[in-house]
Order: C-alpha cells, then structure tokens, then sequence
C-alpha cells in the first residue's frame, strides 16, 4: 500500500501541473475543448486514484471539482476570469492534500480544512448558478445524419426508419405490432408511412409487404433495446435508428471516460451505446466486400467511414471514437519509453560511477609506469568505456528546464493581476538540459528575478504609453548553453535600474564613498549587497532587501555567477550562468610545483608555450588582442621557483578571455568533483577538489571567480582614479600592447 501511494502521490503531482497549465490557458482560449477536456481528465484521474489508495479528503474535495468542471465542459457554463481564479486556487488546494497525504497525515489539519470548506461553497456556488448562465450549444444544429426518408433529424427524439421485407406477411408478421410495440417504449410522436415502394396495380403481389415507416419516438429506452424490437425480421428490413441530440452529448462523455484499453472503434462505438453490435457487423461486412473488390494497392477503408456513410451513427461521435484511441495509443507509447527511478538510485549510481573513474585513473597510471604495450592497450579501452559509462550516467540525471519555467506562468498570471498590470510571459530555450540537482536549487532564484521584474522591472500601463511602449509588458525566461555552461536569461522590457538612486542608497547604507567613481556593472551589482533595496514602500512581493542577496548566495553555491545589465528605460536582463553538472566533468590537469590542478575543460580555449614573461605586467599580445593572464603560482602563494618556459591556458567565461600561468600541462583529465569543507569556503578562485589516480588531492579551478580576479586587478591597475570610461581604457591596454611596451 505504501508503494501505491507513493506512485499515487508522484502521478498526481505531474497531473496537477497538466491541470494548471490547462487552466492557464483557459483565459486565452475559453473555446478550446481539447484544454477544457484534458483539465477534466486530470482531476478526474486524481479522485479516482485517491479512492484507490483511500484518501477520502482528496477524493471528497475533487468530487466537487469535478462536478465544476463536467458542467464547464458540456458547455452549461461561461469561461471568465472568476470562474479561472477559482478552479487555479483549488488546483492548489489539491497540491497541498497532497502534500497532507505525503506526510503521512490522516487528515489536513484544521486551517486547511477550513480553506477547503470555503473553497467547495465557492464551488457549490457556482454549480447552483449553472441554470443562469448562458448555454453553449456543444452540437452543431446542422445534423450531418439525415434519415432515408429525406430531410434532416432536428427534432430531440429517437429517429426509427424501417423498410421491412417483402416475405413480412408471408412470416405471420404484422408491420403494425412492432409499431405497438415500440409504443410499449415510450410515446411515439410522430409517424410517418413511406409508399415508395408499392409497385403499379397489375404487378402487385397481395402476400408481399412494400411499406416503410419514418418514426419518432421520445423514450428512456436504449439504442439496443429498440432494435430488440425488430429482432424477428432483422435479417430481411432496412433499420435504422438515430439518436436524438441530447443522447449525442452523451456519447461523447460516455466515450472519454471509457477506461484506457486497446480496444477497436467498433467495440468503443458500442459500449457508449452509439451503435448497436448488428450495426458494426453489417459496417465490417461492407468493409470486406469493399475490400476484396478494391485494389490490393489501395488503402482499406476506414471503418468509421463507412459507418458514417451508411447515416447510423454522427460524425462527431466517430472522431471522439477516434481521438481517444489516438490518446489511448500515445499515452502507452510514452509509457513504455519511461522507467519510473527513485532519485536516490541515480545518485547512487553517480557516486559509484564516480569511484569507476577514480579506480580507472589509477589503473591506467600504474599500466602506464609498467610500460607493458597490452596492459596499455587494455586499460586505455578501459578508460574509454569508464567515460561511455560515465556520460551515460550523468545523462540520466539531465532534465530539461521547460517545466520550471512553465511555472512562472501562473506567477506571471497572479502578480500581475494583483499588480494591476498587464504582463505577458516569453518563454525560449524550454529544451534546454542540466543537472537535476542545478534545477532544483534555481527555482528559488528564478522566483526572485521575476518576481522582482514585475514589481519593479516593468511600468504601470499608463507610463508604459507615455514612453511609447505598448501597455502590455514583457518579461521573458531564456536558456542555453555556451562552453559547457548553461545561460539563463531572465529580461523585461521595463524601465531599468535607476542608478542614480542606487547609488544614493548605497552612500546612504555607506557601502560607498560620495567621491568614489564606480562603472555602471559596479553600480548595478550593488543591488545584490545585503539588505540593499530602493524601494520606498515595503509590499509583499518586496522592499525588504533579501531577494537579491538571496539569488547571488543560492546560485554561488552551485558554483555560478549572476551580472545584471540595465538600459534605463528599456529594461534589464539578468544573467545567470551554471555548470551543467555537479558530479563529473572532463577537466584539464596542470601543475604549478608540486600541486597539481583541474581547469574545467569546457572553458579551454587554447594552450600557448610562453618564456621570460616579466613580472611587472600581467598581459600579453595573443595576435592582436591584449590577453590578461595570472599566475597561479603567486595566487596560491606555491613554494620554488617559476622554470624558464611557462604555459599558460587561455580560458574563456561570459564573452571574456584570460589566460592561466602554470608550470606544466599535464593532459585531459576525468574529474570526479568532491565538495570543499565549509572552512575553505571563502578560497578564491577554487570551486572544488578531486582525487588523482595517484590518490593525491587536487583543486579544481573557478574558472569564473579568476576571470574576474584578472579583469579587476588590471582595471585597478589601469584606472587608479576610475574616471576613464571602461572602453578607453581597454584601448589603450590594446595600444600598450601592440607597441611592445
């Protein structure tokens, strides 16, 4: 019972991300009945497993909502905003019982049982003014089934046309009593005799029967029970039977909430009650004549086709038919491609990986000092194997980024409703993979960023028209990759970062001197200061200072960088870059001494052999192009002297370039990442540790935090007073560089 309510509790989360996005888009589309369908099947699936795993407060709860949703969906109930607001705070209401079932709770304590009575008597509300609000008609008035007697069913009655066989009489039968007896059914409301068969005088046969009959008929009956009546000369008349239009809906419903089998379009047609098992017979034998008279190259005809052909069933209730074998058919193949894993395997299966790529270095570094040729040979197909193995394993835990960023919608759709703004929400780069794990963590920092754009980014509407902007704003959600990194963007096109009121602050908080000289990327960073807000009054969305401070802490600890960049006027985009991994990367090992360390081999751009860099610059001419660089050796303060030729690696991160003073270059390297304690937290420039096959420790390089060390110290260098614009002073670097001073 334990492992079906845990696999109840995952399949309901998943569905109630597919009913809130549905819901979602309700407002958008109140007319789209494929949307409105899949949100009914989605609670109706969560209160039909909760009664499988006996939870009766979810199972009681839904049951409301689904009586919300059936009258939505037949049409007796207009889409608007309230009505959209409602069924999106139940969808809530059922994550947190969920949440209460997941924690093992017998019952949701009383706050939220609270919260569920005033939520059903909203419900409840809604469903009593069902009668007030204006019916949709869910069924065309045009009827494409028309009765053989000419002219079109309109009427909401049983249609019966027969044609009984000429041997009628000749039987003992009376074409009278099967009418008195379809008046045993019900009332016949109208009858009519078709004499088009009645030959001239002379050619009469007084024993033979010629006459039809187009018959209405209001009743409770079923399609199968009327046929019953005429079950004697079923085999020599021409039945038809049609159903009236209210019983069209009610097939409708009746075939999507068929249980999900394989079964046929004639079985389904059936057991709805559309067709009767005589009706579907006489369609397979006149799909087989159609058959074996065809072509062999022809296609066979649909079964469907030929039922609508022969005017015993709607065309509309065929293709409801049709679409759920469709959805039928989908939904097993997708699950017959999936394979439900604890998330504790996976990490175990990394951390064992992990140990494979260890062991494997260490094979291959005692194979190599042996020199034996086939012990070489061997271990070398070994280690490619181990990095199969390896990138196999990580793939596993690769999860694309679309479903947190679908999230926002409803953020997006709430905020900006309590705003009084118009926003609308651009995602791109759905498909993007990463790390589980990396998405896990950045949700709470995307909340943060967008959040922070719609309060702050993104202008009143009147204002917006002032500056000649449209009234609806724009915030947009982009990710990719880029050196072995993933991107994400998270931009508006609102007013931008006012930096003269940042800086104000920041004198004010004495963060800064009132004669310092701060760039605009210095001035913009200081909003992830912490504590640092601009806002004159707190909301509950923000003002208090934390959500910055926030974003910056949470996305260090995954070893990434956050920038923000700003237009004043034009909006702001925040940046945040992260490695895709936080297991195992390929890595670059270098030696500076006696220690050895691991440049992320993502970053590397190239390798250059370099002899009698002096030490009063920090920079060199790589074909034109002024390249800072630092030295590990004086970074990390390691003991000897630097030898006569040096290497430096030249890396790359955000768009920016610099180069890695190290003794020696030691080759390509499977990285194993190990976590640093919390006491070498603060190291610069040092995002790790692994072990070599040697068993030794080495760190593993920041390459992001020296990238930063670099450009800093030589703007420090370059502009002591910080009052040449960043753009001068890096030409000048240039033409330093270029005239070998």
């Amino acid at each position: 019972m334990d492992e079906l309510t845990s696999v109840y509790i995952q399949e309901s989360r998943e569905q109630l991300a597919e009913m809130e996005a549905g819901l979602l888009r309700l407002e958008q589309e109140p007319d789209d009945a494929d949307n409105i369908n899949a949100i009914f099947r989605a609670a109706h699936t969560i209160k039909g497993g909760s009664g499988v795993v006996e939870c009766h407060f979810i199972e009681a709860f839904t049951h409301g909502v689904e009586n919300l949703l059936d009258v939505l969906r037949n049409g007796k109930l207009a889409v608007s905003g309230a009505l959209a607001t409602l069924l999106l705070e139940c969808c809530d209401h059922m994550g947190r019982l969920v949440d209460v079932l997941a924690a093992q709770s017998p019952e949701p304590d009383a706050d939220l049982a609270a919260r569920g009575d005033a939520l059903s008597e909203r419900v409840r509300a809604n469903l009593a003014g069902e009668a007030g609000q204006a019916s949709l008609a869910l069924v065309d008035s045009d009827d494409e089934v028309e009765s053989p007697g000419g002219g079109v069913v309109t009427t909401d009655s049983w249609h019966i046309s027969v044609r009984f066989g000429r041997n009628l009489l000749r039987g003992g039968m009376d074409s009278l009593s099967f009418i008195r007896y379809l008046a045993s059914l019900g009332e016949i409301i109208g009858i009519e005799t078709i004499a088009d068969a009645i030959p001239a005088a002379e050619e009469m046969d007084p024993e033979s029967c010629y006459l039809g009959f187009e018959i209405r008929l209001q009743t409770k009956a079923s399609k199968a029970d009327i046929e019953k009546v005429f079950d004697f000369v079923r085999d020599e008349c021409e039945l038809r039977i049609l159903p009236p239009h209210s019983k069209v809906a009610d097939y409708l419903q009746l075939i999507k909430e068929l249980p999900e089998d394989s079964m046929r379009l004639g079985e389904m047609l059936v057991r709805c009650g559309a067709l009767t098992q005589a009706e579907v017979d006489h369609g397979l034998l006149a799909q087989n004549v159609l058959a074996a008279s065809a072509d062999a190259a022809e296609p066979l005809a649909p079964l469907g086709e030929i039922l609508i052909g022969n005017k015993v069933v709607h065309k509309e209730i065929v293709d409801a038919a049709v679409a759920k074998q469709a959805q039928v058919g989908d939904k097993k193949a997708r699950d017959s491609q999936l394979v439900r894993v604890h998330a504790d395997k996976l990490d175990q299966l990394i951390d064992l990986v992990g140990e494979l790529v260890i062991a494997g270095a260490s094979a291959n570094m005692l194979a190599i000092k042996s020199r034996q040729s086939e012990l070489v040979e061997t271990t070398s197909v070994l280690s490619r194997l181990v990095e199969s193995i390896r990138d196999s394993a990580l793939q596993l835990r690769m999860v694309q980024i679309g479903d947190t960023f679908t999230r926002f919608n409803r953020v997006v759709r709430d905020v900006s409703k309590d705003l009084g703004k118009e926003i609308e929400l651009v995602i791109s780069g759905a498909e993007t993979e990463l790390d589980k794990t990396v998405v896990e963590k950045i949700g709470d920092p995307l909340m943060h960023l967008v959040r922070n754009s719609l309060d702050h980014g993104i202008e009143p509407a009147a204002l917006r028209l002032a500056r000649g902007k449209p009234a609806c704003g724009r915030v947009s959600l982009n990710a990719y990759h880029d050196s072995g990194i993933i991107v994400i963007e998270v931009a508006d096109d609102g007013g931008g970062l006012n930096r003269d009121k940042i800086r104000a602050k920041a004198i004010e908080r004495e963060l800064i001197g009132a004669g310092d000289t701060l760039s605009d990327k210095e001035i913009n960073n200081l909003i992830f200061e912490p504590g640092f807000s601009t806002v004159d009054k707190v909301s509950n969305l923000s003002g208090r200072g934390v959500g910055m401070d926030v974003v910056r802490r949470n996305i260090l600890g995954l070893r990434g960088t956050v920038e923000v960049a700003s237009s004043e006027g034009q909006g702001a985009t925040f940046t945040i870059r992260l490695p895709l991994t936080l297991a195992i990367i390929d890595g670059f090992l270098v030696g500076v001494g006696k220690s050895s360390y691991v440049i992320p081999l993502d970053s590397v751009v190239e390798c250059i052999e370099h002899k009698n860099l002096s030490g009063d610059r920090d920079f060199l001419n790589l074909r034109g192009e002024a390249l800072p660089f630092v030295r590990l050796r004086e970074l990390f303060e390691s003991e000897g002297h630097a030898p006569a030729r040096e290497s430096i690696v030249v890396v790359q991160f955000a768009g920016r370039r610099a180069g890695i003073v190290v003794d020696q270059l030691m080759g390509e390297f499977q990285t194993v990442i190990k976590p640093l304690g919390r006491m070498f937290a603060n190291l610069r420039g040092i995002g790790g540790s692994t072990i070599l096959g040697s068993g030794e420790v080495a760190l593993i390089l920041d390459v992001a935090a020296l990238v930063n060390i670099v450009t800093r110290s030589e703007e420090a260098r370059l502009l002591p007073n910080r009052h040449a614009p960043a753009s001068t002073a890096l030409a000048s670097n240039l033409s330093a560089v270029q005239s070998g001073r």
